[in-house]
């Protein structure tokens, strides 16, 4: 099964700390990686987790806050000093492209690759990448502008070939992917072979669900039902729950509460207040709710 990881490079909210970074993270599916939010230190962070700079190809910025783009332009700078040739596309609000042009314009001159800017809307859910093996698909978030959520979906997988089946049968190897597709097998003397003995069940398609910054959202839960991993901000204490309220967050119990109407399989806390030196209290106060609750924290890889 290929690797479905998911790299916390900063778990912190808008005050950096010497604890936490500000927001992001890369998820590597196969051979390929994408960026979610880009927060300052975002470069250091790649270095210290030895991520390959050149596999990030997309980036997806949830909403315009400094905490979770204000390293763009920097990674954007460095990829040109290391002489990518390679597209970067970016996913975001549209007006993220009328504040980066000036910027790019002054400080990135000659770049020898190419960006381009997707404008999503963030209060609607729809698919806005796609290929051969996932999609992504926006998740409307509330907060105090525009932002958006992501889920990360693999596509059904074909079934698996039974070697010594395909041995036994001689099954030429032009028939091989329409029979992982379905199909049956029809011998050279006509008997039909079904494909139940020639293949085993598939594997089973995983998926990753990114919730920040936002109060809690339920309307979600029908797109996120079962997710093998949801990260969900959960940036107050229950103690902080008016402030929470206040400023569009949510407290770990709040979270924990998603995780469990949304019968996600794991729930992983980030986005953390930089009042809290240390984040226990989240973690307890979210297990309360959700017993399978993780903590995000600089360089953890969850494996999907």
């Amino acid at each position: 099964m290929e690797p479905f990881e998911v790299h916390i490079l900063g778990c912190g909210s808008a005050l950096p700390t010497t604890r936490h970074n500000a927001s992001s993270q890369v998820i590597r599916i196969g051979n390929k990686q994408f960026m979610i939010d880009c927060g300052e230190g975002t470069q250091l962070q790649l270095r210290r987790g030895h991520v390959h700079f050149s596999f990030i190809n997309h980036i997806f910025i949830s909403h315009l806050h400094g905490d979770h783009c204000f390293g763009l332009i920097g990674l954007i700078s460095t990829f040109a000093l290391l002489g990518r040739t390679a597209p970067l596309h970016i996913y975001a609000d549209g007006m993220l492209e009328t504040l980066m042009k000036p910027h790019l314009d002054f400080f990135c001159k000659g770049m020898n690759y190419p960006i381009f800017f997707h404008g999503i809307d963030a209060t609607k859910h729809n698919i806005i990448y796609e290929d051969n093996t996932i999609t992504v698909e926006t998740l409307p978030q509330k907060h105090r502008m525009p932002c958006c959520g992501f889920l990360f979906k693999e596509k059904p997988k074909k079934r698996h070939l039974i070697g010594d089946a395909v041995n036994y049968y001689n099954i030429p190897a032009y028939m091989r992917q329409a029979i992982k597709d379905g199909a049956d097998f029809t011998t050279p003397d006509g008997e039909v072979i079904p494909n139940a003995r020639l293949t085993r069940e598939a594997d089973p398609s995983r998926s990753y669900a990114y919730c920040s910054d936002t109060l809690p959202c339920p309307g979600n839960n029908k797109y996120i039902k079962g997710v093998d991993l949801l990260y969900h901000e959960a940036t107050f204490a229950e103690s902080e729950k008016g402030r929470a309220a206040s400023t569009f967050h949510s407290t770990a119990r709040q979270a924990a509460q998603i995780a469990c109407d949304a019968e996600a399989k794991r729930l992983v806390i980030g986005h953390f207040s930089s009042r809290y030196d240390e984040c226990d209290i989240l973690q307890k106060e979210a297990k309360e709710i959700f017993e399978n609750t993780l903590m995000a924290d600089e360089g953890r890889i969850f494996t999907i």
